[in-house]
Formats: C-alpha cells, sequence, structure tokens
C-alpha cells in the first residue's frame, strides 16, 4: 500500500504536468511524449526484436541493472564482433589455401597444356607430312624411320596415364578443369587410334608375300587397337584377307610351278601315282597352315583379349579357306576314277590322318578346310565300301566250282588276297585305335560274310565228305590269312568253330567208309543199338573211331551173355593188337 500511495502522486503529479504541457503546443517537450505515447509497439518489429534480444541477458529490471545496460549492450557486441573477426580469419586462411592450390594447379594445367600443344604440333606436322606424299612408296618411306607409329603409340600411353590422373582430379572440386582436359585428351585419343588404325591396315594389307614378316611396331599397334574392338576386328580381317591371297596364290604355284627354280617339282607332276599326288598336297596344306598359326602369334602375341583363342581360331579358318575349292576339285577327280578298293582305303586313312593333325593347328572343326577333307575323307571311305560290295555282288553273279583237289578257288585266292592287302594298309595306318577298329569290323563283314556265302554255294553240289574236305581248306586259308592282323579274335573263333565242324564231319564220313571197307559197319551199328552206352570222342580220329568200334564188336562177341560159341574164330586179334596194327 505504501508503494502504490507513493506512485499516485508521481501520477497526478504527471497528469498535472501533461496538463500544464498540453496546453503549451508548441513545447518540444510535449511533442516528444505525445509521440511516445502514440507509438504502438505491436506495429514495430525492430523494437520487438531489440526487447527480445535485450530480454536474453536482461533479466533482471533494477537501479543496477538500469545503469549497467548500456556497459551490457556494448560489452556483449564486442564479444560478438571479436568472435565475428576470428570466424572470418579462419575463413581468410582457407581461402588462401585454396587459393594456393588452384594456383598450382593452374601451373600444372599449363605445363600440361604446353607440352600436349607440343605434342599436337608434332603431330600435325607429321600428318602433313604425309599426307603430301604423292604414292604408297613415299609413305612406307617414311613410316619406314619408325617415327611416326612410334609417336602415335607414346601419344595413345600418355593420354592413358593422364586418363587415370585426370579421374583423382574430378574426385576434387576441379572437375570443370578434370573434364576439360579428358575432353581434350578424347579428342587426341581418338585422332591417334584412327591414324594408327590407317597405318596397321596398310601395314596388314602389304603382308600377301609367301614369306610373312611381322614387325614389332604392327605387334605394338594391335596391342594398342585392341581397346578399340572394332578397328582391331577390321584390322585383324585385313591381315586374314592378305594372307588368304598369299596361301591360294602359294598353293597354285606348287601345284603347277613347284619351288624355286623348279625344286620341289610342280605336285601336278605326280598327278598319275593318286597316292602321292593327294599326299603331297595335304602335306603342303599342313605346313601352311602351321606357318599361318605361327604368323598369327606373332601378330597378336601382346594381345591379352579374353577370346584371343577364338578370334585365331577364325582368322586362320578364314586364311585357308581359299585353298578349299582347288583341293575338292582334285581329290575328287582322283576318287572318281576309281583307283581300286585299295587305293580308295589309303586315301581314306591318309584324308583321316590329315584332319586330325591339321584340326590340331585350326583347333576347331567348323574350318573350311577341315570340313573339305572330311567331306573327300567320307567319299573316298564311301567308294571303298562300294567297291567292296561291287567285288562281292561279281563273286556270286558267277560261282565258280570247287577245283579236283578240293583246295580254295581262284576266286576265294583273289579276294583273300584283295583282303589281305587292305588290312596290311589298315594296320599301318595312323588313324586313331578306336575308329581303326570300326572300320575293321565292317571291312571284315563286306568282305569276309560274302566270301563264307560264296564258300557255301560253291560245295552245294559236293558229296558230303569232299564238301567238308573243301571248306575246312577254304576256312583254314581264311584263318591263316586273318591270324596276320590285329582286331580279328572274335572272326578267328567263329573260323575255328566251323573248322571243327566241318573236321567234325568229314572224320564220320572217313570213319563209316573205313568200318564198311572192315566189313564192321552192320555189326557196329547192331552192337549201338543194344548197348546203353554211347560213344562220344572228345578228338575227331579215325584211328581211335575203328579201335573203339572193334572194341565194342569184340566185347559183344566174348560176352557170355550173348551165347556166341568160340567167339575167337570170328576176331581172332584182340583190340589192342588192332590198336597196335592201325598206330
Amino acid at each position: 500500500m505504501a508503494n502504490t500511495q507513493a506512485e499516485i502522486p508521481i501520477e497526478s503529479s504527471t497528469v498535472t504536468s501533461n496538463s500544464n504541457v498540453s496546453s503549451q503546443p508548441n513545447n518540444p517537450l510535449s511533442r516528444k511524449l505525445n509521440k511516445i505515447l502514440e507509438t504502438r509497439l505491436d506495429n514495430d518489429k525492430e523494437m520487438l526484436e531489440a526487447l527480445k534480444a535485450l530480454s536474453v541477458f536482461f533479466t533482471e529490471n533494477s537501479l543496477r541493472t538500469r545503469r549497467n545496460l548500456r556497459g551490457d549492450i556494448e560489452r556483449r557486441s564486442l564479444t560478438i564482433n571479436e568472435d565475428f573477426a576470428r570466424i572470418f580469419q579462419e575463413v581468410k586462411e582457407e581461402l588462401e589455401s585454396v587459393h594456393e592450390d588452384v594456383q598450382d594447379m593452374s601451373t600444372c594445367c599449363e605445363e600440361m597444356t604446353s607440352r600436349l600443344k607440343v605434342q599436337c604440333d608434332c603431330l600435325h606436322l607429321y600428318i602433313i607430312q604425309i599426307e603430301s606424299e604423292a604414292n604408297m612408296e613415299g609413305i612406307l618411306c617414311v613410316l619406314n624411320i619408325s617415327c611416326l607409329e612410334d609417336l602415335y603409340l607414346r601419344i595413345l600411353s600418355r593420354v592413358k596415364q593422364i586418363h587415370e590422373d585426370v579421374k583423382i582430379l574430378l574426385r576434387t572440386n576441379q572437375q570443370t578443369a578434370g573434364l576439360e582436359i579428358m575432353e581434350q585428351m578424347a579428342v587426341l585419343q581418338e585422332t591417334s587410334y584412327e591414324q594408327l588404325y590407317r597405318w596397321a591396315q596398310n601395314e596388314c594389307r602389304g603382308l600377301t608375300q609367301e614369306t610373312c614378316d611381322i614387325s614389332p611396331v604392327l605387334t605394338q599397334a594391335m596391342e594398342a587397337l585392341q581397346d578399340r574392338p572394332v578397328l582391331y576386328k577390321y584390322t585383324l580381317d585385313e591381315f586374314g584377307t592378305a594372307r588368304r591371297c598369299a596361301v591360294v596364290r602359294g598353293f597354285i604355284d606348287a601345284l603347277t610351278r613347284g619351288g624355286p627354280g623348279g625344286t620341289p617339282r610342280p605336285i601336278e607332276m605326280h598327278s598319275h601315282d593318286p597316292l602321292r599326288y593327294v599326299g603331297d598336297m595335304l602335306a603342303w596344306l599342313h605346313q601352311a597352315t602351321a606357318s599361318e598359326k605361327e604368323h598369327l602369334e606373332a601378330l597378336l602375341k601382346q594381345v591379352t583379349l579374353q577370346d584371343l583363342e577364338d578370334n585365331m581360331q577364325e582368322v586362320v579358318g578364314h586364311i585357308t579357306e581359299g585353298v578349299c575349292r582347288p583341293l575338292k576339285v582334285r581329290i575328287e577327280q582322283v576318287i572318281v576314277a576309281e583307283p581300286g578298293a585299295v587305293l580308295l582305303y589309303k586315301l581314306s586313312n591318309l584324308l583321316k590322318f590329315y584332319h586330325h593333325t591339321i584340326s590340331s593347328i585350326i583347333g576347331t572343326s567348323v574350318a573350311s578346310l577341315l570340313m573339305t577333307i572330311e567331306e573327300m575323307h567320307l567319299l573316298s571311305k564311301k567308294m571303298f565300301f562300294n567297291s567292296l560290295s561291287l567285288h562281292a555282288s561279281r563273286l556270286m553273279d558267277k560261282v565258280e566250282l570247287p577245283p579236283a583237289d578240293l583246295g580254295p578257288t581262284a576266286s576265294i585266292t583273289q579276294t583273300l588276297s584283295l583282303l589281305r592287302e587292305v588290312l596290311t594298309s589298315h594296320d599301318s595306318s595312323v588313324v586313331p585305335l578306336d575308329a581303326r577298329q570300326a572300320d575293321f569290323a565292317q571291312v571284315l563283314s563286306c568282305i569276309l560274310d560274302p566270301l563264307l556265302q560264296l564258300c557255301t554255294v560253291s560245295a552245294s553240289n559236293l558229296g558230303t565228305a569232299d564238301m567238308a574236305s573243301y571248306m575246312v581248306n577254304s576256312l583254314y586259308v581264311m584263318k591263316t590269312t586273318l591270324a596276320l592282323f590285329e582286331f580279328t579274335d572274335k572272326r578267328l573263333e567263329m573260323l575255328e568253330f566251323q573248322i571243327e565242324a566241318h573236321l567234325d564231319t568229314l572224320i564220320n564220313e572217313q570213319a563209316s567208309y573205313v568200318l564198311t571197307r572192315a566189313g564192321l559197319s552192320y555189326i557196329y551199328n547192331c552192337v549201338q543199338q543194344h548197348s546203353t552206352e554211347q560213344i562220344y570222342l572228345q578228338e575227331p580220329n579215325i584211328e581211335k573211331l575203328v579201335c573203339r568200334a572193334y572194341a565194342e564188336v569184340y566185347s559183344a562177341l566174348n560176352n557170355p551173355n550173348n551165347g556166341y560159341k568160340d567167339p575167337e574164330t570170328l576176331l581172332p586179334r584182340t583190340p589192342q593188337q588192332v590198336q597196335t596194327l592201325l598206330s
């Protein structure tokens, strides 16, 4: 209440004073007071912000704080300015560091730009020099000094290194500078690749001689071009085309002109000898294929592509494709001329051998050369078996009667001679073992089966003993022929069974004849009818059969149960005596 009462007089005095002041409208103090009283704080944003800021540190309204308010505000302002100055100093130092980095980068870029300008100027001079040459000889003369291509290769190597360095620059804030450098390097790189491709293509286009010299610079160029697959492939195709022309020309020259100075002689000179003729052609192609593989390996020895082996197989196949047509025409002429079954079989084995050998070089079976050789192999093999079938049909068309001595006929002897020649060439063949075994079975079926049938038909009109003798003689000749060769075990076993069967028949006939002549046949049959024990011989032998029959009759006569009187007068000799006489 005391404070309230103390404030009332102040307000009254103020009102009194204001009323006195209001009575004086021209008083400056009156105007200021009126202005203050008329001010609305809600619309004065600056005043509100100031009061908010003041409320942060002016928390107590007292006489001391009001007196120190100005000093507090000034100290707070000083602290804020000091913090600002400190932070600005840090920013200034960072900017100075960035400025130094930019200066260093600018210096480095200037050095790089000047070096690139020198290289570009040098390249430009070389390009102008090359384009000013009037003929290819002049161009090759310039290239042979190994300046231009070396320059291209050095530029490409340097550009790649710059690309790697610029990648580091792109990780910083200087991406614009890095992108500009990369753009300039890309233009220079593409120009170098284009010029290097043209040079390599021109080099490959000139490799049409029989002797192919792959320069180290061309090898390096192929290594560089592998980063541009399209240019790399075009260059490789150009090399393949050039070498294909060289191989075709070399093959034709080997056929018609021979070697340098006529040595070796032209292959066509041996066309009268089919086996040597075909063998010489295939041997030349084998050597040429191996040489072209070596040339290609020298060209691509520094290339590191994953599918390099497939590329090499494709190129070698393309190089050797040109000789397929002349090779096929000549081999077909030999085969169609029907040189005989034996020669056809030798040609088939020869073609199979070179197919296997050349495929180990090319590495793929889809190459045109290998397909041509395989086609000729199948053709010769087909003609060979057709020849055998024709020979067998001719044997059956005119069946030859057995000779008087019941030995093999001339047809059998000739056919076995043919079989012997075929099997001899088969044993000397270098074809893989499984393929040889399959061919062997087919050869025996084509020759031996018709021959056995021929023997049966020839002996059909003979007596039993003569037929057995003729069959044994013929089968024995077949057996002795086959015994000299491999893969004949099954056939030998079959022939042995047939020989034994015919020998049994022959022995039985001979034994019957001897028993009849000795007067024991009828008696022996009667004894056999009343005997419970049957006689079986483990080994076919006429003496044993006669002795056994005599022993059976002798035993029956001397048996008391049979009631024969004086059997000694009927058969005076004992079985042991008969066996001694026959042995």
